[in-house]
């Protein structure tokens, strides 16, 4: 409302109302016959019950004569009163006169891809970290004292079993073999002197030419000497022993390794400088691994209950360090006693042939445990599972085909999917596809994945 000052003319007063009407003569018999009255019509207005028309009243109020006094908000207010009246009773009757709105329309089905739970005999595979190590490893050691004369073969190399690997100063051993030779010549020399003694000396005795103190001797000369050939063809088996020790072979077939002492060293046995090299066997070759405790209880329990089906001693399959899968498999050999103290691990190792030397010593592999099924398993793809404020759970299709949640207790993966523990029977449909925006009871339209 804008007004004029005290200056003896008309005043010109205008007051927009917002209110509703039937007609603009109902608006001028409530604001008075010296109100101009226009309506201009605006946009419907949504009520409870439907929609009314409303109408924007312009009313413009002119005073012809007067002016204005201190009581001037007096006509107004009961201008306002009379408006807001009238405005309320009009409401309630377009409310009566409008009908009830038309329901909205159902959503459509929701498009999900479902599997069927089945429960079957799955094989289960568990992968693990292991080392190679030689079934067979030999330290060579040098067995007699001398010089390192050469060292014949490559290091690094595969050697055969009985390969010369180092050649020490041979002389003075072979001079001991000479010396060990005369010692037994002469020896048999004096066996021989002993043994025609003795013979002349029988037949005196029986003619009592001589004493038998005579023969005695005669036959004690004849033993010292016997033995004492004896004792010069030991002496001579040990100095060609001690000449064969100067040749050092290989024991066994493998890859040898580096060479601990240079050519031209002094050997001696009873020092720290004894040991030349290590031979390795590379087939069978072991592979070592290691289980957890709660990996060996999960296994001894399922074997004794039945949940798990196969034998004890399992099949190991390698996978190498490019993702290929060695061409032979190996069996479980041994088992530890007892858990490391210091891990907690159970050790276990296999043993694999190796015929073509692909598998070296300290090698990290991937064993995979083979072998063994778990019976009446039920599996699910992985993406079926999801996690909610209650834990995991999947969608179930149910025979209205609406969606229900349903929790679940999933275990280890197999491959792209899941051991369900719990929670799931054989012919019900879970949801493996769509069901990110699902809802409970939500209507669906299954489809059975391809």
């Amino acid at each position: 409302m804008t007004g004029g000052t005290d200056t003896g003319k008309p005043i010109a007063t205008r007051l927009n109302v917002r209110g509703v009407f039937p007609t603009p003569a109902s608006a001028t018999s409530l604001l008075g016959r010296n109100q101009s009255v226009r309506m201009q019509p605006v946009l419907p207005l949504s009520i409870e019950n439907g929609e009314s028309d409303i109408a924007m009243l312009n009313i413009q109020w002119f005073r012809r004569s007067g002016r204005w006094a201190d009581g001037m908000c007096t006509p107004f207010a009961r201008v306002l009163i009379a408006i807001a009246f009238a405005g309320l009773v009009t409401l309630a009757g377009a409310c009566g006169r409008t009908g009830a709105k038309a329901p909205a329309a159902a959503p459509p089905p929701a498009a999900v891809t479902t599997v069927t739970v089945k429960a079957g005999d799955v094989p289960i595979v568990n992968e693990l970290v292991g080392q190679t190590q030689s079934s067979h490893t030999v330290n060579i050691y040098a067995r007699v004292s001398g010089f390192l004369e050469r060292r014949v073969y490559t290091e690094g190399a595969i050697v055969t079993e009985g390969q010369t690997l180092f050649l020490m100063d041979a002389k003075p051993f072979q001079a001991q073999v000479e010396q060990a030779k005369a010692a037994l010549a002469m020896q048999e020399a004096t066996l021989a002197n002993a043994r025609a003694n003795l013979e002349r000396v029988k037949p005196l005795v029986e003619l009592n030419a001589l004493s038998r103190k005579d023969l005695d001797d005669a036959t004690g000369q004849f033993q010292t000497a016997a033995a004492s050939v004896e004792q010069a063809k030991a002496q001579l088996e040990t100095a060609r022993l001690n000449l064969s020790y100067t040749t050092i072979v290989s024991p066994i077939a493998g890859i040898t390794g580096a060479a601990l002492q240079t050519e031209g060293t002094y050997i001696d046995p009873t020092s720290q400088n004894s040991q030349l090299t290590t031979v390795m066997a590379l087939s069978p070759m072991w592979v070592t691994f290691s289980v957890s405790e709660n990996q060996y209880q999960w296994y001894t329990e399922g074997l004794r209950t039945g949940r798990l089906r196969g034998s004890r001693e399992g099949i190991v399959e390698l996978v190498l360090v490019d993702g290929s899968i060695f061409p032979h498999r190996g069996t479980i050999t041994f088992t530890s006693p007892s858990f490391d103290p210091k891990t907690g691990m159970y050790l276990l190792r296999a043993s694999v042939d190796n015929p073509a030397g692909v598998l070296r010593p300290n090698q990290f592999v991937r064993a995979r445990l083979k072998g063994l099924v778990r019976t009446h398993a039920i599996l699910l793809p992985q993406r079926a599972v999801q996690q909610g404020p209650k834990g995991p759970f999947v969608w179930v299709v149910n025979h209205d085909n609406q969606a229900e949640q349903q929790p679940v207790v999933p275990g280890d993966w197999h491959d792209r999917d899941v051991f369900i523990e719990q929670g799931l029977q054989a012919g019900e449909r879970v949801i493996v596809d769509g069901g990110l925006t699902l809802q409970p009871g939500q209507a669906v339209a299954p489809q059975p994945a391809g």
